[in-house]
């Protein structure tokens, strides 16, 4: 298989994933190649671990979760117990070992009727797993968030960052059932929608219609497919953070998000043992590459200093299931004292 061909699919299918009934077919008729050829290269790059999944990628905060990235300290012989300890909770939906004196980050992301909350949650699990120190750092401003690994080195060093506006919405009971039954990897077959419109008990149109309406909303960033960076060949992920002037942190912040390398930008905290405030996660293929992009970036911004810090383990990185038990349950047991 053409591994130039592999690499465009790919590009295709980070950007935007076609809502419609044969939505491979569409993406063969993009590329110029038959629908089957389609559907044996994405199931050949799943089986490869290069996709991890396609499927709705939501806005955690529109569906009313709280959320943070937590930062902890820990000794290098309780890595294991820690790590397992807040694998557990089904709101962590990234977790990592960097190359710092606080080891283990992680996202975490509470529902809005969690009996414990955001704050609770961070400190029970510092506290069961003997963090030496704990950090919260919620985002303040965001200034983006769109992973799409350049597959095909075709694209250019900028882009622009738009701020998009949403369209108000009141989420009704269907937009919560379709959230439900579509978050989970979608089917490599020429209708891969039929399934969860079947057990919906709806067509294809209400169940279009209602995606583009959360989507129009901001509650669905995009429907696409989430890479397995490494396995794509984006070895050297590095999470930047930059020490700004808070009064320029804005202008710091659009700066530096209009580097396409740059996936994520972020305003967050300060604390006395954490003066980090702008977050930038940056994708290259090697380290050298990678570097080149801080570098470029420290030419075009104002900031008093900066840690590059490599992501050395992953723990975890999967997709939050919304609206599910699983996080009532998790608290119920922790806070009778049990385990998880």
């Amino acid at each position: 298989m053409s591994e130039s061909r592999n690499a465009e699919l790919l590009a295709l299918l980070q950007k935007s994933f076609p809502l419609e009934a044969r939505p491979y077919a569409k993406i063969a008729q993009r590329l110029g190649i038959s629908e089957e050829e389609v559907l044996q290269r994405v199931q050949s790059q799943k089986e490869a671990s290069v996709i991890r999944q396609i499927s709705p990628i939501f806005d955690t905060k529109r569906l009313g979760y709280s959320s943070s990235l937590v930062a902890f300290k820990v000794a290098p012989e309780k890595i294991d117990d820690t790590v397992a300890l807040i694998n557990s909770h089904p709101g962590v939906s990234h977790n990592y070992e960097r190359n710092h004196d606080f080891n283990i980050w992680f996202t975490l992301a509470v529902p809005p009727d969690s009996k414990l909350g955001l704050e609770k949650s961070v400190a029970l699990l510092a506290e069961r797993s003997g963090a030496e120190e704990a950090i919260l750092l919620p985002t303040l401003k965001m200034f983006k968030i769109a992973v799409k690994l350049d597959t095909t080195g075709k694209s250019a060093k900028k882009e622009k960052v738009v701020a998009k506006r949403h369209k108000a919405i009141e989420l009704t009971p269907l937009h919560l059932e379709v959230i439900r039954h579509t978050q989970y990897d979608l089917p490599v077959c020429s209708e891969p929608f039929a399934e969860v419109a079947a057990k919906l008990g709806i067509g294809y149109d209400t169940l279009f219609a209602t995606l583009h309406e959360l989507k129009e909303a901001g509650v669905m960033r995009r429907f696409a497919a989430i890479l397995n960076h490494r396995r794509a060949g984006f070895n050297a992920n590095a999470m930047v953070v930059w020490n700004v002037d808070p009064e320029k942190g804005e202008e710091m912040g659009q700066k530096a998000a209009a580097f396409s390398a740059v996936s994520h930008c972020y305003l967050r905290p300060q604390y006395p043992n954490w003066p980090y405030n702008l977050f930038t996660m940056i994708h290259g293929k090697t380290t050298e590459e990678t570097e080149s992009v801080i570098a470029a970036i420290a030419d075009e911004i104002e900031y008093r200093d900066k840690q590059p810090l490599y992501s050395t383990r992953e723990f975890k990185k999967v997709r939050i299931r919304y609206f599910t038990p699983e996080f009532a349950e998790w608290e119920r047991k922790m806070t009778e004292g049990g385990t998880v």
